[in-house]
Order: C-alpha cells, then sequence, then structure tokens
C-alpha cells in the first residue's frame, strides 16, 4: 500500500476496524494512538488526526498541546500482536496553528536530512543498514527505593549459571565472549529468533539473517537489508517493536541497553552507510580499500564530528559503559578496511560498486534511529563539502597498541556529558540547511542533562535500569 486510496480500500475491503497510529518521541520510543476506522479519511493523510502532545518527552507545555498525527501509507501493515485485526500506521507530526512540520519530530528532522543532501547537488539517497543487538533474558528485576538499590538479570544461557540447580541442569552455557556462533543446544534461541525475524517479514521489514552474538546470557542479532534513511529508520523501530513482543509471548523480555552484563560484550549498533546518486552509488572508486574521494571525505566528517555525534548516536549513560577497549566497541577514532578494531570500517565485500560502504560502529540502539542517521548524514556530507580527508587508516589491531601509540589516536568521549558538551561546542553541521534547529539541540541537551547525567550523579547505579531498560 503505497497510497491513502489503497490504505482506505484495505480498511474497508477487509473490514479494519482498529487503526493504530505509531509516532516516535524525542529520546526514541514509540507512541501509540488506536482509532476506530470511521476517525481516518484522506485528509488523515495531509492534515493529520488531532492528539495531546503535552505529556510526550521533550515537547509541547500543556498551553500549546494540540498537534496533528499525519500518516504515512508506505508505513501500513497489519500488527501481528492485537487479538483485533488492526492496521499499525507510522506517523510524523505537524503543528495544527501554522501546517507546518513539527520541528522536534525526529522523522521530520530525518526527511529534513534527505531534503538537505538533495539541496547540495551531491547524492539524492541515503542508504542506512543498522546491525542492532540485543539481550533475551529470562529475569528481570530492578529497583531503587529509601533504603536499598539493585538490579538483577538472569538468563538460562548465562555462564554464571553453571551451579544452579535447574532439575536438571543441562550444563549448556555459554562462555564469557564465546557466544558466536555456537549451535544448539547451546544456542537455545533458534526457535524465538526464526519466529522473530519470519514476524518482521510480515511487517514488510526485507529480512536477511538471524543468530547468537558474542556476550552469554542470551545476546543476540537480527539482520535485514538496508535501505533509504528513512525507510531503514521505520524498519528499525518496527524490529525493535516485533522482538520485544515476540519475546513476552515466550514468557521473556528483551532489553536493547548498551551493557547490561558486567564483563562481557555489550550491545551496539553498527551503521552501514552510503550516499548514491541517480541509482548509482558514490562510494566506489580508486582509492583506499576501493573508496572514491567522496566516501573518503565521508569519512573524514564523520570522525571529525563523532564526539558530537555521540551524543545523539550513544545517548545513554549506559552507553559509555560499553565504549570500552577491548569489547568490540571501537573507542579510538580511526578508519580501516575490515577492520573491526577501528570506530570506521570499509566493508570487504567485493568488487561491485553497489556494495562499497561504510560501517560506523560506535552507535547503540537506544539512539533515535532517525536523530542518528540523520546526524551522522550531515556530518558526512560537512566532509564531503570540506573534503575533510580522513588521513592514513590504520591496518592494525587497535586493542594491542601501546599506550603510547594509542595516545596519538583521537578517541570517543568517555561519558555522555562530555559527548553533550562535545554537541554544544561543535553542531554547525546539524543546522546546515535547517536539519536540526538550535532549538532542538538545545532541548536535546538540557533534557539529557537534567534528566540523566544529573539524575545519575545522585543516585546509585542501578536507576540506570530505570532510565535505560525498556530502550
Amino acid at each position: 500500500m503505497t497510497t491513502p486510496q489503497e490504505v482506505l480500500k484495505r480498511i474497508q475491503d477487509e473490514n479494519i476496524q482498529m487503526i493504530d497510529l505509531k509516532f516516535i518521541d524525542t529520546p526514541g520510543t514509540w507512541q501509540h494512538l488506536t482509532v476506530y476506522q470511521n476517525q481516518i479519511d484522506e485528509s488523515s493523510f495531509t492534515d493529520g488526526v488531532p492528539f495531546d502532545g503535552s505529556s510526550i518527552r521533550g515537547w509541547k507545555g500543556i498551553e500549546e498541546s494540540d498537534m496533528m498525527m499525519v500518516l504515512d501509507p508506505d508505513t501500513a501493515w497489519i500488527d501481528p500482536f492485537m487479538a483485533e485485526p488492526t492496521l499499525s500506521i507510522i506517523c510524523s507530526i505537524k503543528e495544527p496553528r501554522t501546517g507546518e512540520w513539527y520541528s522536534r519530530c525526529p522523522r521530520v528532522i530525518a526527511k529534513k536530512a534527505i531534503d538537505y543532501l538533495a539541496s547540495t547537488g551531491i547524492g539524492d539517497t541515503a542508504f542506512f543498514g543498522p546491525e542492532a543487538e540485543f539481550f533475551i533474558f529470562d529475569d528481570v528485576r530492578y529497583d531503587q527505593t529509601a533504603n536499598e538499590g539493585y538490579y538483577h538479570v538472569d538468563s538460562v544461557e548465562g555462564r554464571w549459571n553453571t551451579g544452579r540447580k535447574e532439575n536438571p541442569n543441562l550444563g549448556y552455557k555459554a562462555r564469557f565472549k564465546e557466544g558466536y556462533f555456537p549451535v544448539p543446544p547451546s544456542d537455545t534461541f533458534q526457535d524465538i529468533r526464526t519466529e522473530m525475524l519470519l514476524t518482521m517479514a510480515k511487517c514488510g521489514v526485507p529480512i536477511e539473517k538471524q543468530h547468537h552474538e558474542v556476550a552469554t546470557g542470551g545476546q543476540c542479532e537480527l539482520g535485514f537489508r538496508f535501505g533509504k534513511l528513512i525507510e531503514a529508520a521505520d524498519w528499525l523501530m518496527t524490529y525493535k517493536y516485533v522482538i520485544k513482543n515476540v519475546a513476552r509471548k515466550y514468557g521473556r523480555t528483551v532489553t536493547f541497553m548498551p551493557k547490561p552484563i558486567f564483563g562481557d560484550n555489550g550491545s551496539g549498533m553498527h551503521c552501514h552507510q552510503s550516499i548514491w546518486n541517480n541509482g548509482q552509488p558514490l562510494f566506489a572508486g580508486d582509492k583506499y580499500a576501493g573508496m572514491s574521494d567522496m566516501g573518503l571525505y565521508y569519512i573524514g566528517g564523520i570522525l571529525k564530528h563523532a564526539p558530537a555525534l555521540l551524543a545523539l548516536t550513544n545517548p545513554t549513560t549506559n552507553s559509555y559503559k560499553r565504549l570500552v577497549p577491548g569489547y568490540e566497541a571501537p573507542v579510538n577514532l580511526a578508519y580501516s578496511q575490515g577492520n573491526r578494531s577501528a570506530s570506521v570500517r570499509i566493508p570487504l565485500a567485493g568488487d561491485n560498486p553497489k556494495a562499497k560502504r561504510l560501517e560506523f560502529r560506535c552507535p547503540d540502539a537506544t539512539s533515535n534511529p532517525y536523530l542518528a542517521f540523520a546526524a551522522m548524514l550531515c556530518a558526512g556530507i560537512d566532509g564531503i563539502k570540506n573534503k575533510i580527508h580522513p588521513g592514513e587508516p590504520l591496518d592494525k589491531n587497535i586493542y594491542e597498541l601501546s599506550p603510547e601509540e594509542l595516545a596519538k589516536i583521537p578517541s570517543t568521549p568517555g561519558s555522555l556529558e562530555l559527548a553533550l558538551e562535545a554537541l554544544q561546542n561543535d553542531h554547525a553541521f546539524l543546522t546546515e540547511g535547517g536539519v536540526f534547529t538550535e532549538d532542538f539541540i538545545q532541548n536535546w541537551i538540557d533534557y539529557k542533562t537534567v534528566n540523566e547525567v544529573k539524575a545519575l550523579q545522585l543516585r546509585p547505579h542501578p536507576y540506570e535500569f530505570f532510565l535505560y531498560y525498556d530502550c
């Protein structure tokens, strides 16, 4: 379904009574409103459906809370988790007072990033392929009271359960950092992941693969094909929604929290990206690793602005517990071909120019994908416009370099607070073309500082589970 008329026809032909309207808030969580079929007509796809925006994080005050959700017909699918047949549609947000798109709506910002790309004449399409890792747990408990603070996560696969009475304990527990890719019975989640993958396909996500990940305790990953910036972000939100709800069906729970387990790999979201024009890839060439000058300049922009980017691509205090050396989460701002210890990897994917891309390995899936993808694109465009060369590649295992060698390589911020400071000092590349507004950036910095950085300075570590477990 690609037109409002096709969506409305399906609603009538199949007598779909419930329409679920989904939109994303500033931090990156889906919100939804379900309406009866008679509340949707062709104007819903242009003018929108009214709702109260005063309770949405980072948005309006109660004195100006009326807002409009504008339905995107390209995003319609039958929700597989509802008892009553329900059509799910993703929306962008408009201001009813002016009829303009809302400048704090993340999906609107993503659209402005694509418009900005086209306006530069560099290209007309940005492709993104995120790889979001997650944990499947059997039990999660956390609390913060007047007299105690704690968190507890558990998994039948956890190495810490080798001695637990399980009546019987069969002993198949992946060792720390050895969860990539054991076959069953050590991998107990094959069937769950298959159901997750096939359910995603029913929701319109172009699926590719599923597998266990490195960490013990149920770390996994599913893969879907790369897509244009906005559709890739739409698919990622569908991915998270499906995975969490399939896990719930099995009496389990899923988190994309970057570092829920101490001493083992955290969960990242490696982001593959490239720019095309008129159906032709622009990053293939005769330079290092088969890249073009444009592709290298894009990398230069990512590396230059990485400290500020991380305030959007790694937006939680917990993100920086994953960004430590030795856990496949690069902290050194270098690039290299086929090298997973570098923050930017150029995949070795054969000679096909269409496969030529870069992979930024720092981000994690607590980020709002519309904001993260738009920010990375803006950084890359800045690199291209200003011909920012990334310098010489670092074709070494960075984790094995000496302290003296590491000291010569720029590194990522060590905390969310430092990343927010970097964003405060370096965001002109985001406001170029009106993609991000000064209002949005300051609102983001203020929200994160008050509600996360300062809140966690006053409370012990377990409070992170209150803030981030359901990301």
